[in-house]
């Protein structure tokens, strides 16, 4: 009995020290962490793996660095640059160079276009209307008066009846909409072609084997420039009559075979009297006349054109501003009700599917309605502005 009441005592004495070891313990941590503050886990890790601080370096020990190339490494005092063996310098050296940054990539230039085959059907150039250039061939009024607008027009309709022009702008851009508009569209439907492609001489060649009359489109400034940027051949306002001359004649060399020139955007470029007048006048004097596709709603150019008594067409309908069949086919009923009051009316449109699609199928009746279908340059001959 005594036995087992000794052993009791000793277990309870046991358990309070043990107790008394926790408490105290716990007392230290807390004045610890008074004295000292709490760590996370990420501290406790960083405090870990950081090496020994290192001094900053004053201006004597900077002057005394290696001269060439420095690698950087982050001590916890800040980044430093470390000192390298000659060694280390060569490896450096002998690194390959980073490659260049995107905007450092090199575009090439378009090369001049060649003459297309002098043989054969309307489709070809005719060489008297050509002059050569450092950028390619140029058009020009021939010796004997001959000027491209004449040479290259379409099928003139027959007189007495109002004419309608439909002009479809955006063709050269897309292959399959391009064949398209050559192949479905009737003829007397005027193809308005971009500058830019290599290959565009080659579908106004089989455009204008179709009967197809056709223009080219010259890039001019937007309001929104640069947010829309026609390329670096955009005529301008502000880079001068010399500087819109070079980019004119860039873009008069890219194809041949057209009877004159369409504005590619343009809002801001064709509401100043100034910029337009030397552009007008050079085209002019190269026997090409000028189409406003209607799109410019400030445009100056019939006022110009009519005091320079240029060659001009401008239209009075965008007849896909809503690409829709029902909006499209009042557009188009709009351009009769102009052409049966002045004899004459201009519609432009873009290369969508839906438009070429609703074009084709109005232009079937045309002639029953009392109306026939014209090239642009048929408009222009029959009263400039």
């Amino acid at each position: 009995m005594a036995a087992n009441s000794m052993t009791g005592n000793r277990g309870a004495l046991v358990l309070g020290l043990a107790w008394a070891l926790v408490l105290a313990a716990f007392g230290a941590g807390a004045l610890a962490i008074q004295f000292f503050g709490s760590a996370t886990g990420d501290d406790a890790i960083t405090l870990a793996l950081a090496p020994p601080p290192r001094p900053a370096l004053t201006a004597s020990a900077a002057a005394k660095l290696p001269v060439g190339p420095v690698v950087f490494e982050t001590p916890p005092g800040g980044i430093l640059p470390a000192t390298l063996s000659q060694a280390e310098q060569a490896a450096v050296a002998a690194l390959p160079p980073p490659p260049a940054a995107p905007d450092a990539m090199v575009i090439a230039q378009p090369q001049p276009v060649a003459l297309p085959p002098l043989k054969g059907g309307p489709s070809v150039a005719n060489p008297s209307l050509l002059e050569k250039t450092p950028d390619g061939y140029m058009p020009r009024i021939s010796d004997a008066g001959v000027a491209p607008m004449q040479a290259y027009a379409g099928a003139q309709p027959p007189a007495g009846r109002p004419r309608i022009a439909i002009v479809i702008t955006g063709l050269g851009l897309s292959a399959s909409n391009t064949q398209a508009a050559i192949n479905n569209l009737p003829p007397g439907v005027t193809l308005a072609f971009a500058p830019y492609l290599a290959d565009v001489q080659n579908w106004v060649a089989l455009a204008r084997q179709k009967g197809h009359e056709v223009l080219l489109q010259v890039p001019m400034e937007p309001y929104d420039f640069p947010d829309s940027d026609p390329g670096e051949h955009t005529l301008r306002v502000s880079v001068g009559e010399e500087a819109n001359t070079r980019r004119l004649s860039w873009a008069l060399t890219r194809f041949t075979g057209y009877v004159g020139v369409t504005n590619m955007l343009g809002g801001r470029f064709l509401s100043e009297a100034g910029p337009i007048e030397p552009m007008m006048t050079f085209l002019m004097r190269r026997g090409l006349l000028f189409y406003d596709n209607g799109t410019a709603s400030r445009s100056v150019a019939p006022m110009v054109a009519e005091r320079l008594g240029a060659p001009f067409a401008q239209a009075t309908n965008t007849i896909d501003s809503i690409q829709a069949s029902m909006e499209i086919d009042h557009r188009l009923a709009d351009l009769e009700t102009e052409a049966r009051t002045h004899g004459k009316a201009v519609g432009t449109g873009f290369r969508y599917p839906v438009t070429m699609e609703r074009v084709t199928l109005w232009a079937r009746g045309l002639q029953g309605r009392g109306f026939v279908l014209a090239p642009i340059s048929a408009i222009v001959a029959t009263g400039k502005k």
